[in-house]
């Protein structure tokens, strides 16, 4: 097995296919030079940025199905991960773009530990349609935006209490 070793894996999620560009020249770009600025001045940042995208599509494959050829561009690292499984309707598999990768980890790897976030977010017992660490941030944005109406206290910044 192929261990993360001295790599940063973001998840980024929120975005359209065509904002994919602007996410890379401005966000990506952004944290990596603020990373080897700060942390890795030696050059040895590895990371991993994956941006997920929803897709429909009939019939319901089962949960833990990945799809990284035949529908997927070729010119892109990307993939779709079916996370959860349905009950009445059609399941709605989410689409994962690789948009920067120097971590090294292989696509199986990473498509594997996707799927297994989805089943990380503790305040369901079910999975989840992205990993835990994005349904946090939609958890996050939304309690601040509904209740706090500015922003929270500086001593909250590394609570979780409220997720």
């Amino acid at each position: 097995m192929v261990g993360i070793q001295n790599g940063i894996l973001i998840y980024r999620d929120g975005v359209g296919d065509g904002q994919l560009p602007y996410v890379y020249e401005h966000e990506v770009v952004n944290i990596k030079k603020k990373l080897t600025e700060e942390i890795y001045k030696n050059g040895d940042l590895r990371m991993t940025f994956v941006v997920s995208l929803y897709r429909e599509i009939k019939g319901n494959p089962p949960p833990g199905t990945v799809v990284d050829d035949a529908i997927t561009l070729p010119e892109r690292y990307d993939f779709f991960v079916i996370s959860q499984c349905v009950r009445q309707g059609t399941v709605a598999p989410t689409s994962y773009n690789v948009i920067e990768d120097t971590m090294g980890l292989p696509p199986d790897r990473l498509q594997m530990l996707t799927y297994k976030l989805c089943h990380m977010y503790y305040n369901w017992s079910g999975t989840v349609r992205v990993p835990a660490p994005c349904q946090y941030a939609h958890k996050l944005a939304f309690l601040v935006a509904q209740a706090l109406h500015r922003p929270a206290h500086r001593n909250l910044e590394n609570v979780l209490y409220y997720l």
